[in-house]
C-alpha cells in the first residue's frame, strides 16, 4: 500500500476526478490501479475564489516497489505506514493477574475513558470512579442549571461522565506529535462508538454534544462487557500512600463515603477544574507545579460573517461546512491574545461548578448551524502573575469567576458587553444585530473590572488588530461574555518520563488535561491510551 499526498482538486469535483488523479500522479494505467481510500481530506481557502481540497491517499496498485522506484523523487509518496493500534506487553496476555489488585481511574473524560478501555482490552479489569452522575442523568441537570439557575456541584459542564469534552463542539484534532498512530485508534473507537465515519478522514472532525453523550454511553458498556466496573457519585477525597525512601507508594483510595479501596495502579484523569482534588493532593505530598494558563472572555459573530470572510463565494458549500478561524496577536503590552476552542454554529455556555462564581465554555452540536459562531479570546499568564504556592492559579481562577458573578448579577447570569464599547472602555446598555446565546441570560455591563488590567489592556489593542486577518471581526456590536477562566489546567502534577508514574508517589499516574499532559478531547484520549500502556506494564513486572 502506498501513501500519496498532496493530491489536489477543485472544491466541485465528480467522482472520476480522483482516481484520474491517481493515475496521472502516478504514470500508471488504469488497470494497474487496485484500490485506493482516502485517508485524510483538508483544503485550502487563501484564494476564496478558487477553494482547493487536498486528499492524502492510501493506494494499492500492481508492482508497488516499481512505481516507488520510478517516483523515488516525489516526496508526496512513500509506503503507507502501519497504523493499527498494537498491545503493548502481550495485550490480552496481561489478563489474570490474581495477585495484583485492579487498577483504578479516576475520572470518566476522555482520557479516562481510553485509559479504562485500554486496560479492559487487555483483560485488566478496572475500577472507574466518577464523583458525577451518568451522562444523560448529567445532562439533564447540565439542561436544568441553564433554564433555572439551579447548579449542581457534582454534575455540571465540568463533572460527570464524559468529562468537560461532553459539553463542547467535540474537536477530534490536534497539533500533538503522535508517532505511534495513538490518535488513529482514537478515532476508530470513536466510530466504533457511533460516530460519524468521516472522521477518520475529514482534517478538521468533530462531533457535537449529543452524538458524544451517546458514544459515551456505548463505549461504557463496551468497558463494562470487558470487566470493568463503573461507580458513579464516587468521589475520591483521599489516598492511602504508605511512605517510602522515594516518597511513597500508592495502596488504594479513600471515598467519601468512607469506603477505602485497594489498589497499587492509581490513574487521575481528573480534568482541569478538580480544584479539590488538587487540593487534597498538594496536602498529601504529591508533587505539584503551577503552569501557564490564559484567561479571557467568549466573543459571537454571526457565522454567516466568517463563512463569507474565509470562504467567499463558496460559503455554506456542505463539504465545508461552517468555517472556523484562529488568530493570535502580540500586544505591545508583551502579552499573547489568541482564540482558543472555536466553535462554529454554536452557543455561548454555563460552565460554572462552583457556587457563587461564573465561566464561560462553548458549545457545537454536530449541525454547526446555529446562527452564531463563538471562540474564547484570551490572554496568555504565567506563574509569574499569581506568585505563591502550586495553587495560586486556582485562587486567581476563583477570583475572577466570582467577579464575574457579581457583575452578571449573583444569579448566573453572565457578564456581556460589546466589543465596539469594551474597546472604547464604555459600558454597554443595548445589544445590537448579535444576540447573545448564553444561558441563562447576559446582562450587559463594563467587563473591564471582571480581569487584571494587563488582560484588558491587551484584549482591547487586539480586536482592532483581528480585523485585518478577518475583516469584520472588528463588528462593534459582536457580543463578548464573560468570563473564560478554564482553558487548561493551572497545575501540573509531575510525572516521570520512563514510566509516567507521579515523581514522587510511586503507583500515582497523573494522566490527561487536569494533571498538564493534554489539552483538548483527542490529546487527553491519545495520554490516555500512553498512561494505560504504563500501567499495564508496571502491572506485568509486578505480577512476574
Amino acid at each position: 500500500m502506498l501513501r500519496l499526498n498532496e493530491v489536489k482538486l477543485p472544491l466541485e469535483h465528480d467522482e472520476a476526478a480522483l482516481p484520474a488523479a491517481i493515475l496521472a500522479r502516478l504514470g500508471i494505467a488504469a488497470d494497474e490501479l487496485l484500490g485506493f481510500t482516502v485517508f485524510k481530506r483538508s483544503y485550502d481557502a487563501r484564494k476564496r475564489s478558487a477553494v482547493v481540497l487536498i486528499y492524502s491517499l492510501h493506494v494499492d496498485v500492481k508492482n508497488e516497489a516499481a512505481v516507488l522506484a520510478r517516483l523515488g523523487h516525489d516526496i508526496h509518496l512513500m509506503p503507507a505506514p502501519d497504523t493499527d493500534y498494537k498491545f503493548v506487553a502481550g495485550g490480552e496476555q496481561l489478563a489474570g493477574h490474581s495477585n495484583e489488585p485492579r487498577p483504578i481511574v479516576i475520572g470518566t473524560g476522555p482520557c479516562g475513558l481510553f485509559v479504562a478501555l485500554i486496560l479492559a482490552q487487555m483483560g485488566l479489569r478496572p475500577l472507574i470512579l466518577e464523583r458525577g452522575k451518568q451522562v444523560r442523568e448529567r445532562t439533564v441537570d447540565t439542561f436544568g442549571f441553564w433554564r433555572k439557575r439551579e447548579l449542581n456541584p457534582e454534575s455540571n459542564v465540568q463533572f460527570g461522565e464524559g468529562g468537560a469534552g461532553t459539553f463542547s463542539d467535540g474537536k477530534l484534532y490536534s497539533q500533538i506529535k503522535d508517532p505511534k498512530h495513538y490518535g488513529r485508534k482514537v478515532l476508530t473507537e470513536f466510530v466504533k462508538a457511533g460516530a460519524p465515519e468521516e472522521i477518520m478522514y475529514v482534517s478538521k472532525p468533530h462531533i457535537g454534544t449529543f452524538r458524544l453523550v451517546k458514544m459515551v454511553e456505548e463505549m461504557r458498556a463496551n468497558i463494562e462487557r470487558l470487566g470493568g466496573e463503573y461507580r458513579f457519585s464516587s468521589k475520591v477525597v483521599d489516598l492511602d500512600i504508605v511512605p517510602g525512601a522515594d516518597g511513597g507508594q500508592v495502596r488504594g483510595v479513600v471515598l467519601d463515603n468512607g469506603e477505602t479501596i485497594a489498589s497499587n495502579h492509581v490513574v487521575l484523569a481528573i480534568g482541569h477544574s478538580a480544584r479539590d482534588t488538587f487540593e487534597m493532593l498538594h496536602k498529601r505530598g504529591v508533587y505539584i507545579e503551577a503552569k501557564p494558563f490564559s484567561i479571557g472572555f467568549r466573543v459571537e459573530h454571526p457565522q454567516s460573517l466568517i463563512d463569507s470572510c474565509r470562504f467567499g463565494p463558496s460559503a455554506g458549500h456542505p463539504i465545508l461546512g461552517a468555517a472556523d478561524y484562529k488568530l493570535v496577536h502580540h500586544a505591545s503590552n508583551g502579552r499573547s491574545v489568541y482564540s482558543f476552542c472555536m466553535c462554529p454554529g454554536g452557543t455561548v455556555v454555563a460552565a460554572a461548578s462552583e457556587p457563587g462564581r461564573l465561566v464561560t465554555n462553548g458549545m457545537s452540536q454536530y449541525s454547526r448551524n446555529e446562527r452564531n459562531a463563538n471562540s474564547a479570546i484570551v490572554v496568555g499568564i504565567t506563574p509569574a502573575d499569581y506568585p505563591g504556592d502550586p495553587l495560586a492559579g486556582i485562587a486567581l481562577q476563583r477570583e475572577l469567576e466570582e467577579r464575574a458573578f457579581a457583575l452578571g448579577g449573583g444569579n448566573y447570569d453572565a457578564p456581556g458587553q460589546l466589543v465596539g464599547d469594551f474597546v472604547a472602555g464604555r459600558a454597554s446598555t443595548e445589544f445590537g444585530s448579535v444576540v447573545p446565546s448564553y444561558k441563562p441570560a447576559v446582562h450587559l455591563t463594563d467587563l473591564a473590572p471582571s480581569l487584571p488590567e494587563y488582560a484588558i489592556t491587551a484584549l482591547r489593542e487586539a480586536f482592532p488588530a483581528f480585523n485585518k486577518q478577518i475583516k469584520g471581526y472588528y463588528k462593534a456590536d459582536a457580543v463578548l461574555t464573560g468570563v473564560e477562566t478554564r482553558t487548561s489546567s493551572p497545575i501540573r502534577i509531575k510525572r516521570r518520563d520512563d514510566d509516567l508514574q507521579s515523581l514522587n508517589t510511586r503507583g500515582l499516574f497523573p494522566a490527561g488535561e487536569g494533571a498538564g499532559y493534554a489539552g483538548g478531547i483527542l490529546s487527553a484520549a491519545v495520554d490516555g491510551i500512553k498512561v494505560a500502556e504504563a500501567v499495564a506494564l508496571s502491572m506485568a513486572a509486578r505480577g512476574k
